[in-house]
């Protein structure tokens, strides 16, 4: 079994107290997991500024072309592991064994992640709006028109307090690094295997490991790393969003609330349209935000609804190694239960109709795991309660809604992908503050163009524009 310990500035803390991590099918332990105390962290912040002065002694061109070179490393090699080593075909298993998802969805997130760090010089570009990124090293420049500008690092270090249900959540890191502000991170419980390999592929590429830390924990080192950090990114519920809501110190993200809008333009044709809603609801097991939860229809919300209850109603659980596997495990006792029973109260109130219930139960309990079943729900107005839920499974409501009200009713949505070539509706569209990622036409909710930000800019978020001026003498 493998001991991981503690990362403090790259060097290894192995400490008294550990978690075992454990395959969700066989309970055999996979590793023993060093565990982090908040005391730990918040001595360890006070060495965070080295973090970003190691780094900003590297060009930022140069720790592109490190990034892009662990990209590889982390797809190819067999890299170290706390007292071990890994191949990727060991962490593919370990990352399934302990999330609960297939193994090709990992493979799947793995090649996510490798092509965010091979684009990484277009991505920051884009991010940066064409900036030349030596002015973020510098602080100061001008601009290709001539105007002066100004950046300033609002933090040394950006913290990280990772989950658990969807490793494709670590892309909104990744380019951290390439922008000389160093990692602090805080792994999610069941996942621990992408911060630990990720760090070890930037620290066989260049990267200073003096960079990154790594401490994984209970819930006071979430929140020691919150509260340490000048900047951090955090994941959970609609509870942390609201908690954390109006902190410029703390980004958070939460449920997407995903959504497909069918114009009255387009609704009738919308058969056309079912594998695109079938993919943007079942992809990665429903799990990420990006994942569609609700599809908005002024009319043929019942056949719309029966025909995608009958595409993903059938599904069953498969072993994870097995390709055409398509559910996740739930690997954390009582959850599947919780959302499930949930679900079966929400459907108590009247205009909700759960349109896969005659395919069989939704709540499969395995000896060590459980698991949710695709689920289908039919709301008659956005009245019910349940039109506006979110669950980490392939769960979807069929809402209808006359278009007028559609937008002042959907609620804040993460992705919204609008099928309509109705211009007033694009406007309308355009211009609602609650959608945060809007597709005009058939995209799924699930395609991303890496070269937009996600959930806010991540630079925008880490430095500050400023005002600056020089004297002629001093320009650059």
């Amino acid at each position: 079994m493998i001991h991981i310990p503690v990362l403090r500035w790259g060097e290894p803390y192995k400490s008294m107290d550990v978690d075992k991590v454990v395959h969700f099918q066989t309970s055999e332990p996979l590793a023993e997991v060093s565990r982090a105390n908040a005391g730990l962290v918040e001595r360890d912040m006070r060495q965070a500024q080295r973090a970003r002065e190691v780094l900003r002694e590297i060009p930022i061109a140069e720790l592109i072309r490190m990034v892009k070179k662990a990209a590889d490393l982390y797809t190819s090699a067999e890299l170290p592991l706390g007292d071990g080593t890994q191949t990727p075909d060991q962490f593919v298993r370990m990352q399934s064994a302990t999330t609960g998802l297939p193994e090709h969805m990992c493979r799947f997130n793995m090649k996510k992640n490798h092509f965010v760090l091979n684009e990484m010089d277009k991505i920051l570009d884009a991010l940066t709006r064409g900036l030349d990124l030596n002015i973020l090293t510098k602080g100061y420049g001008k601009e290709n028109r001539g105007v002066p500008i100004s950046y300033q690092a609002q933090t040394p270090v950006l913290g990280m307090v990772l989950p658990s249900n969807s490793p494709g959540v670590h892309t909104l890191w990744l380019p951290i690094i390439p922008m000389q502000i160093g990692l602090v991170l805080k792994p999610g419980p069941q996942e621990p295997w992408t911060p630990y390999r990720m760090t070890q592929a930037f620290v066989q590429a260049g990267v200073p490991k003096q960079a990154i830390s790594i401490y994984p924990g209970l819930g006071d080192v979430g929140a020691a790393v919150l509260a340490g950090c000048p900047r951090s990114l955090i994941f959970g519920g609609s509870a942390t969003v609201e908690q954390y809501k109006g902190n410029p110190r703390v980004q958070a993200h939460g449920p997407g609330f995903s959504k497909i809008l069918l114009g009255d333009d387009q609704v009738d044709q919308w058969s056309k349209y079912l594998d695109l809603m079938v993919d943007s609801v079942l992809v990665n097991s429903g799990r990420g935000c990006i994942n569609c939860s609700g599809i908005w229809v002024s009319q043929h919300a019942r056949p719309i609804a029966e025909a995608l209850a009958e595409r993903m109603g059938p599904i069953q659980p498969l072993p994870p190694d097995d390709p055409k596997a398509a559910l996740a495990a739930f690997t954390v006792p009582g959850q599947a239960d919780a959302v499930s029973a949930d679900i079966d109260n929400d459907l108590k109130a009247p205009g909700a109709h759960d349109l896969t219930a005659k395919f069989g139960p939704r709540l499969v309990k395995k000896e060590r795991c459980d698991y949710l079943r695709p689920t289908v729900i039919l709301c008659d107005s956005p009245e019910p309660a349940i039109a506006k839920k979110e669950y980490m499974f392939p769960f979807v409501t069929v809402v209808q809604c006359p278009q007028e009200k559609m937008i002042s009713s959907i609620g804040p949505t993460l992705v919204c992908s609008a099928i309509t070539e109705d211009k007033k509706f694009q406007r309308a569209l355009l211009d609602a503050t609650h959608i945060d990622r809007l597709n005009i036409g058939p995209i799924p909710t699930i395609q991303l163009n890496w070269l937009q930000p996600h959930e806010g800019n991540i630079v925008d978020f880490l430095f500050r524009a400023r005002a600056f001026q020089f004297r002629d003498e001093l320009a650059v």
